[in-house]
């Protein structure tokens, strides 16, 4: 194999790779997570048996339908978080993850120069660019959409419309923090130029949402990989594969110079709380 088919083949792996955990997810028994039949409920009769498809108690239901209502309620629970604080619910995490974006944008002049000199991350970020990882992201959702409905599994199609609900609401948020921050992007900052003052600088475009604080990659991959950890939690190999998978485009993010550490320690943490507390939680 020569040196351009290699590049080209290392290129494609991300997404050979999560086509094939589309497929080995949807071959898996996917109602796993539904009630086991006992001998109790053996002896009724089928009408008096829950469907496959309806949702456990710990799950939330979501169609087609519902979808763009349940977007708005996430978008009105997402920006009223403020009045949660006030009646002191949540500091604690909060004050966690600020905390830790504090110090992580203290440390960031320190630590991203370093993956501006070396070159230990070539084939990494050949593997992970952008465009690959951010087609990835969407491949799962698409796959279990579609294999969902031509298996008639309602479950795989539920957790492919979840998973697009979290990916939105994470986008809606990502962009309304990089219009207000107007971060630069490391790749922005001249050689030998300042790596400290980054913040209210950006100016391309002139909204600002192609700015770095947070990395929307990020969130993105953590919004759809707690969806899916969660929805098939009953395989135990599923969440370490997802969160793996969603680190890894993170790290991508720094090792390409597309972001900070910071940005993407923030777009992991909004990935998650958006699909844990809001898209996932039962109403």
């Amino acid at each position: 194999m020569d040196g351009l088919t290699s590049r080209k083949f290392k290129s494609h792996l991300p997404v050979c790779f999560l086509v094939c955990l589309s497929g080995g997810l949807l071959c898996l028994p996917l109602r796993a997570q539904e009630p086991q039949p006992t001998r109790e409920t053996e002896r009724t009769t089928p009408s008096e048996l829950p469907k496959p498809d309806m949702p456990t108690a710990k799950d939330r239901d979501v169609s087609w339908r519902t979808l763009p209502g349940n977007f708005l309620q996430d978008q009105k629970e997402i920006w009223l978080f403020p009045t949660q604080l006030a009646k002191g619910r949540h500091w604690l995490p909060t004050i966690g993850v600020v905390g830790a974006t504090a110090i992580l944008i203290a440390a960031d002049p320190h630590d991203t120069p370093y993956f501006r000199r070396t070159g230990t991350f070539e084939g990494f970020n050949d593997v992970f660019s952008g465009r690959i990882t951010g087609a990835g992201i969407a491949l799962v959702p698409v796959a279990f959409l579609v294999g969902g409905h031509f298996r008639k599994d309602s479950y795989a199609e539920k957790t492919a419309l979840l998973a697009g609900e979290a990916y939105a609401n994470g986008a809606v948020m990502e962009i309304a923090l990089k219009m207000t921050t107007r971060r630069l992007r490391p790749s922005d900052i001249p050689p030998g130029g300042n790596f400290s003052d980054t913040f209210f600088d950006s100016h391309k475009p002139v909204l600002g949402y192609n700015s770095s604080f947070p990395s929307g990659h990020t969130t993105a991959a953590f919004a759809v990989a707690t969806v899916f950890a969660h929805r098939y939690r009953q395989h135990r190999w599923v969440p370490w594969v997802a969160y793996g998978a969603a680190a890894a485009i993170g790290f991508s993010r720094v090792t390409l110079q597309s972001h900070f550490p910071s940005d993407v320690f923030l777009g992991a943490a909004l990935g998650y709380s958006i699909s844990k507390f809001v898209v996932l939680r039962p109403r």
